[in-house]
């Protein structure tokens, strides 16, 4: 249940306005948590769901027409998620596994989006060059996004995969080990 009120979680942090929370996004961290914790013959659902939702904001917020090759490696992207949270979380989960696929999820992503991005746009006439300079502007013009989508990953993880044994623990009085000062 918690995968699937976290892909909820996701869905509605692209279709509310969400402008004031620095560009946050559940997507991520939901892709990886739902590859960890549920099983294959599910996995389906998130990458229909979220298509369903580009399909949405693409016609009927920012009005333009939807053309399903657009967003195939995006897609491709999301069930890419769900097959590393699927490797790195699902067996054993620990904090460096957790911190790997908080890195390499948004980081997946920016190369290859911004990768297909440059390859639409980098005919003439287009937004970038056709030469390695312009793939270099391509992927410099997508940071700002990528540290969104890292930091947004990272705390989505975080809670994910860390508020249930922060839970457990204070339920069964466990205290955390004292730091010491030395």
């Amino acid at each position: 249940m918690p995968a699937y009120l976290l892909l909820l979680a996701a869905l509605l942090s692209r279709v509310l306005p969400h402008s004031g929370l620095y560009g946050f996004t559940a997507v991520g961290g939901s892709l990886l948590y739902f590859g960890a914790r549920r099983s294959w013959r599910e996995m389906l659902l998130p990458v229909a769901a979220l298509a369903a939702t580009d399909y949405y904001l693409t016609t009927h917020v920012y009005s333009y027409s939807f053309a399903v090759s657009d967003y195939l490696v995006t897609w491709g992207w999301y069930a890419a998620a769900i097959v590393l949270g699927r490797i790195l979380l699902a067996q054993k989960t620990t904090t460096l596994r957790a911190v790997a696929a908080a890195i390499l999820g948004p980081t997946s992503f920016f190369l290859v989006s911004n990768y297909a991005v440059w390859l639409v746009a980098h005919n003439p006439g287009g937004m970038y060059a056709a030469n390695f300079g312009g793939l270099i502007a391509c992927f410099a013009a997508g940071l700002p996004f990528y540290e969104r989508d890292l930091i947004s990953t990272a705390i989505v993880v975080a809670l994910a995969f860390g508020l249930p044994i922060a839970i457990r623990n204070f339920q069964h009085g466990k205290e955390l080990p004292a730091r010491s000062l030395k």
